[in-house]
C-alpha cells in the first residue's frame, strides 16, 4: 500500500472516531446545557480545568508524545521491541510520580491558584466552588498522563483504532455525571463524570496494548540516552504548549471579570470550533506525525515537503467553508442544539460571538497541527517555542486590547488573529529550511478554495435572510443551508479544481466502477 493511500485510509478511520466522540461531545453539552445553561454554575465548572489541563500539558500532554515517538519509532523500527517496552514503561513511571506530585501540591495551592491566577473575578462563594471542583478533576489529570503515553505506544506501531476511539469515552464518562450524579451533587457530579471518562479513555487502550505484547517494566532509567533525548526533545514543547495553555489561563482571568457567563460562553464557542478542528486538523497531524518522522529519519526533504504540502492543501480545504458556514449558520445551530430548559435565547446570543470569532481561526488551528509537527518529526521543539512564546504575548496583547470594545468576543478573536500568525511564521521558517514548502502551490490552491468558498458563502447568506424572513425554525434553516452550501462549494469547487474534491469524485467514480465490474452477469 503506497504512503498516500495508508495515509488516507488513517486519516478516515480517525477522522469518523473523532466525528463519534464529536457527537458524543455535542450530545454532552446538550444535556450540560439543559440542566445547568450559561451561568455561574459552569463558570465555576471550566474555570476548575484551567489549572489540571496546564499540568497535565506540562507533564504528558502534547509535549510528551511529540518527543516520546520519534524515539520510540526507533526502536520499532529495528524490531526491538523489548526495547521499545522497556522506554514505554519508564516514561510512564515517570509520567505518574511527576503528576501525582504536582497534582497534590496544585490540590493544596488551589484556594491561592483560584483567586489570584484563574477566576479574581469570581464571587468569594464561586472560588470556593472552584476549588473544589479542581481538586476532584486533578485526578482525571494522573489518568489522561498515562493515557496518552500508550496513545504514543499504538500510534508508534502504526495502529490508530484503539487510541481514536479513547475520545469517545470522556465524554460518556460526563454524560453519567450530568444524568445521574448532577442531580445529587450538583455541578460537583459533572466533574466526578470527568474523572470516570478519563478512566475510560485509559481503558479503552488495553486492548491494542496486549495485542502488541504490552510489557510493563518497574524501571525509570533516567540516565539512559533515550530518556534524556525524550527530556531534551520534550522540554522546549512543554515550554511551547504551557505558553498555550496560560493564554486560557489569562482569557479565563479577564472573562471572569465579565459578565456572568462569560467563561462558559468562551468555552461553548471553543468547544464548537473543536468539533470540526479534531476531526480534520487534529486526525490529519496525528496520521501524518509517523509519516513525517520516517521521513526526517531518512533526511528526505522532498518527501516533508510534499507530504506537508498536499495535507495541508487538504485540511484548507475541508476547514475553510465549514469556517464560513459556522459563522453565519451559528445561531440556528446553537438554537437546534442547546436552546431548552436553562439554556435561553439570552444564552444563544451569548454563546453566538464567541463562536464566531473562534471561528476565524479554524483554518489556523487545523494547519498548526501539522505545521509545528514538521519541526518535531524532526526533533526540533526549539524553534516552535520561540515563534510560540512570541505569537502568546501578541495574543496576550490582542486581548487586553479588544476585551474592553468585544467583551468575551474580543479574547476569542485575539486567539483567531495570534494563532494564523503562528501558522504564517512556522511556514515561513520552513520554506527557508527546505529551500520551499511548496507555497506557490499552496497559493494555487487557495485561490481555488477562497472562490469556491466566497460562492457557497454568498447562497449561505441569501438562505440565512430568506429563513428569517420566512419566519423558518432552526431545523428547516439549517437543514436547507447545509444543502445549499454543500451542493455549491463541490460544484464551484469542482468546477475551479480544488484537488480535494476532484481526488475525491474520482475516487468515488473509480469505486463504482469496481463494484460494477464484480457484479454477475444477469
Amino acid at each position: 500500500m503506497s504512503n498516500k493511500l495508508h495515509l488516507a485510509r488513517n486519516v478516515i478511520m480517525v477522522g469518523a472516531c473523532f466525528a463519534m466522540a464529536s457527537l458524543l461531545g455535542m450530545v454532552r453539552n446538550i444535556v450540560i446545557a439543559s440542566q445547568f445553561g450559561i451561568g455561574a454554575d459552569l463558570d465555576v465548572y471550566y474555570a476548575a480545568f484551567r489549572v489540571p489541563e496546564l499540568l497535565f500539558t506540562v507533564v504528558a500532554g502534547g509535549a510528551l508524545v511529540t518527543a516520546f515517538l520519534p524515539v520510540l519509532a526507533e526502536y520499532i523500527a529495528g524490531d526491538d521491541d523489548d526495547g521499545a517496552w522497556r522506554l514505554a514503561s519508564a516514561v510512564t513511571n515517570c509520567v505518574v510520580l511527576v503528576a501525582g506530585a504536582l497534582s497534590v501540591l496544585a490540590a493544596l495551592l488551589a484556594p491561592w491558584l483560584i483567586r489570584w491566577v484563574v477566576a479574581p473575578g469570581f464571587s468569594l462563594e464561586m472560588q470556593a466552588e472552584t476549588v473544589a471542583l479542581m481538586r476532584i478533576i486533578l485526578v482525571s489529570t494522573i489518568l489522561f498522563a498515562v493515557s496518552s503515553i500508550h496513545n504514543s505506544v499504538l500510534n508508534g506501531f502504526q495502529h490508530f483504532l484503539w487510541p481514536a476511539l479513547a475520545p469517545v469515552m470522556y465524554p460518556i464518562g460526563i454524560i453519567v455525571g450530568a444524568l445521574w450524579l448532577a442531580p445529587l451533587w450538583g455541578v460537583r457530579g459533572l466533574a466526578v463524570g470527568a474523572v470516570i471518562g478519563s478512566a475510560m479513555h485509559l481503558a479503552i487502550k488495553i486492548p491494542g496494548l496486549i495485542h502488541y505484547g504490552f510489557r510493563w517494566k518497574p524501571v525509570l532509567d533516567i540516565r539512559t540516552d533515550s530518556m534524556r533525548r525524550v527530556a531534551v526533545l520534550m522540554g522546549p514543547r512543554v515550554l511551547d504548549l504551557g505558553i498555550f495553555h496560560i493564554t486560557f489561563l489569562v482569557t479565563a482571568n479577564l472573562a471572569s471579570r465579565l459578565a456572568e457567563g462569560s467563561v462558559s460562553a468562551l468555552e461553548w464557542g471553543w468547544n464548537f470550533v473543536q468539533l470540526p478542528e479534531t476531526m480534520i486538523g487534529t486526525a490529519f497531524g496525528l496520521v501524518a506525525f509517523p509519516t513525517l518522522s520516517a521521513l526526517a529519519s531518512r533526511r528526505d526533504t522532498e518527501g516533508l515537503r510534499s507530504t506537508l504540502a498536499e495535507s495541508l492543501h487538504h485540511v484548507m480545504a475541508l476547514t475553510l467553508p465549514i469556517a464560513a458556514a459556522m459563522i453565519l449558520l451559528g445561531r440556528p445551530l446553537l438554537a437546534l442544539l442547546f436552546q431548552r430548559g436553562a439554556f435561553d435565547a439570552a444564552s444563544t446570543e451569548a454563546v453566538l460571538a464567541p463562536l464566531r470569532f473562534y471561528a476565524l481561526g479554524l483554518v489556523g488551528h487545523s494547519c498548526l497541527e501539522l505545521a509545528a509537527r514538521a519541526f518535531f518529526a524532526q526533533q526540533d521543539a526549539i524553534t516552535p517555542l520561540y515563534i510560540a512564546a512570541a505569537t502568546a504575548l501578541f495574543d496576550v496583547i490582542l486581548m487586553l486590547l479588544l476585551v474592553g470594545p468585544l467583551g468575551a468576543g474580543g479574547l476569542a478573536l485575539a486567539n483567531s488573529i495570534a494563532i494564523s500568525v503562528e501558522v504564517v511564521v512556522l511556514l515561513l521558517v520552513l520554506r527557508k529550511r527546505w529551500n520551499g514548502v511548496g507555497g506557490r502551490g499552496m497559493l494555487a490552491i487557495l485561490g481555488r478554495i477562497v472562490p469556491a468558498t466566497a460562492a457557497m458563502s454568498l447562497a449561505l447568506a441569501w438562505i440565512v435572510v430568506y429563513a428569517d424572513g420566512a419566519g423558518l425554525g432552526p431545523l428547516p434553516t439549517l437543514l436547507l443551508g447545509g444543502a445549499v452550501s454543500v451542493s455549491v462549494y463541490a460544484i464551484a469547487g469542482l468546477l475551479l479544481g480544488v484537488p480535494l474534491l476532484r481526488e475525491t469524485l474520482q475516487r468515488g467514480r473509480s469505486s463504482l466502477g469496481a463494484l460494477v465490474a464484480r457484479r454477475p452477469a444477469a
